[in-house]
């Protein structure tokens, strides 16, 4: 079987779930192969093997630190021209659309993007995307050279298959046009207890409806209860009721999560794009005429604030 190459996205050698989706989806199509960049490849290779890599590239170079994307497009590149891949897998965050677009171009080959799934076709990978602000669902594969694919976190449930992967040390040399823009410092972001958002399994959304950020409380009720993430919608991160980091939307973050709980969102077009492809969706909203309802699996036509308190108040009774 054919080399699937995945591009592994992690923090300091802790395995981010995004990657454990893309091993997963990778064994469909062929045998898992990780590229790693940076350090920590010894703390990964467990992960990494228990779900599915049958070989890891490790690429330790001291440039990956300080440069951005450019040791991933190259090592992606030299490793894809020495291994004939059937396809290159990254996540679809900002970094791994990026790097996707580059390695395309140096190889020639087809890119898509935002994937939802990816199967096995006839000619090669078969890929469903959200198209038109989301109005479409659409299949597409690539025609010409290795395809290079970005998914969407959320696109499967990781599923392990343990294996003992080899270990091959990857060098790449890097020339002088890849160091034109180097990272200068670093501000770890604060974290909080509840889960990313891109990466959450459940999300619990709110908007206009909200009505000021001090109510914001409810909706992180509800999502602590749940063990999801918090979002927003456009209307609220520009009235600075809630960071911009959380909106979710075209213009935010795209999120795919088994559950999204939106409250107090009209459903405009711009937040559907960001959130249409979630696998339940649930609407809250005291307008029965909401266009968020059009889409909505289960709705319910109230105030949010009498709604999603007794919500809270039965997951917490239930959980004991």
């Amino acid at each position: 079987m054919a080399e699937i190459l995945v591009l592994v996205d992690h923090i300091d050698g802790t395995v981010r779930k995004t990657t454990l989706e893309l091993l997963t989806l990778a064994r469909r199509l062929g045998e898992p192969s990780a590229v790693f960049l940076g350090t920590g490849a010894a703390e990964a290779t467990e992960t990494l093997g228990r779900y599915g890599a049958r070989k890891i590239y490790v690429v330790d170079v001291p440039e990956v630190e300080s440069l951005l994307v450019t040791p991933a497009v190259d090592a992606l590149v030299d490793i894809a021209a020495s291994t004939d891949p059937a396809a290159i897998l990254t996540p679809s965050h900002s970094e791994g659309r990026e790097t996707a677009a580059r390695v395309a171009l140096r190889l020639e080959s087809g890119l898509i993007t935002d994937a939802v799934d990816v199967i096995q076709g006839e000619a090669g990978p078969v890929t469903e995307q959200s198209v038109f602000a989301a109005t479409y669902q659409v299949t597409a594969h690539v025609t010409q050279g290795t395809p290079v694919i970005t998914v969407k976190p959320n696109a499967t449930a990781p599923e392990a298959a343990p294996t003992t992967p080899s270990v091959t040390k990857w060098d790449v040399a890097l020339g002088p046009a890849q160091s034109g823009v180097k990272v200068l410092s670093r501000t770890p972001r604060e974290r909080g207890d509840r889960p990313e958002l891109t990466e959450a399994d459940m999300v619990v959304s709110g908007g206009r409806g909200v009505n000021g950020g001090e109510n914001f409380a409810v909706i992180e009720r509800v999502a602590d209860a749940l063990g999801a993430a918090v979002g927003a919608s456009r209307a609220a991160v520009d009235a600075g009721w809630y960071p911009h980091s959380h909106q979710v939307g075209q213009t935010g973050t795209q999120v795919s999560p088994q559950l999204y709980l939106a409250a107090g969102i009209s459903g405009a077009i711009q937040h559907r794009a960001g959130m249409q492809t979630s696998k339940t969706i649930v609407a809250v909203n005291k307008d029965k005429e909401a266009p968020i309802f059009e889409l909505a699996d289960y709705g319910v036509v109230g105030d949010l604030f009498t709604v999603l308190p007794q919500l809270a108040e039965e997951i917490e009774s239930r959980k004991g």
